[in-house]
């Protein structure tokens, strides 16, 4: 292998090594751990007994049953998605660890995919038990939705691995005064991509803005098969495109914004 091409190789290595890194810091503290499960299960049951509620005063709920929780659940693996890549970024910058690692040779694609990595684990570990949970409490298998899970469970983390780079980088370039940023961001998209009702409710400028983003089709494509029975696959194909937009937008920006760091000195100073 030529010098050049082995300083562009992506080491497995070096990512595993990353992953492990989080993964002790997480197994090893059991708050962390209950953090993970507390709110999406706090959610499921609230919004678990609202639908239960409703369906028993109206009709269409009865036969629209589980759109309620389907939405939370759905929503939980976006917002949690986001939340797990940006905690685990935001542990190097509240460890002051970050310098540590632009200076070694961990390159910055690897700790991106680490990162990635990490968000899943984290969303597996609170989302499993919170579903299994809305089996046992309200007979709702997000499970059985099959094919059409996964195609949603995709396009809803490939958008949380893209406003996750894009928070990491805005972080990275601020330090730590625009954190709160990580845990805010998200909320934005809860509106406006119709997690709860259809984007016909909305007005219409501002449809315009929920059709331009990916979570809007997944939400849309998840009312139709659970209302109609029908799989949207055009919703499906139309939500991975503008993924693919935005992820490449997000890594574009987070490479701006480290090389935009490195120049300023932000790296070694990412207190408030």
């Amino acid at each position: 292998m030529s010098a050049g091409s082995a300083e562009t190789s992506i080491s497995i290595y070096r990512i595993a090594a990353m992953v492990e890194r989080y993964w002790y810091l997480l197994r090893s503290s059991w708050p962390r751990l209950l953090d993970l499960v507390y709110w999406p299960a706090v959610q499921m049951f609230m919004w678990g007994f609202l639908q239960s509620y409703l369906a028993n005063a109206d009709s269409f709920f009865a036969r629209a049953g589980g759109t309620f929780l389907g939405a939370v659940l759905l929503w939980d693996i976006l917002f949690r998605g986001q939340l797990g890549f940006s905690i685990s970024f935001l542990e190097e910058m509240w460890s002051r660890n970050l310098a540590n690692l632009m200076m070694s040779p961990l390159k910055p694609a690897e700790f991106i995919i680490a990162l990635m990595i990490m968000s899943v684990i984290r969303l597996a570990i609170g989302m499993v038990p919170v579903s299994l949970m809305a089996i046992a409490f309200f007979g709702f298998n997000l499970y059985e939705l099959g094919f059409a899970l996964a195609a949603f469970f995709a396009n809803l983390i490939l958008t949380s691995w893209a406003v996750g780079i894009f928070v990491s980088g805005v972080v990275l370039r601020n330090g730590l005064g625009a954190e709160n940023i990580a845990w805010t961001v998200m909320f934005i998209f809860l509106p406006l991509t119709c997690v709860y009702y259809p984007v016909t409710v909305l007005p219409t400028y501002l449809q315009y803005v929920a059709w331009a983003l990916p979570p809007t089709y997944v939400f849309e494509g998840m009312r139709a098969l659970l209302i109609d029975q029908q799989f949207r696959a055009d919703l499906m194909v139309q939500a991975f495109a503008l993924n693919i937009v935005f992820f490449v937008a997000g890594s574009v920006a987070f490479a701006q914004l480290l090389n935009s760091a490195r120049r300023h000195g932000s790296l070694l100073n990412t207190g408030e």
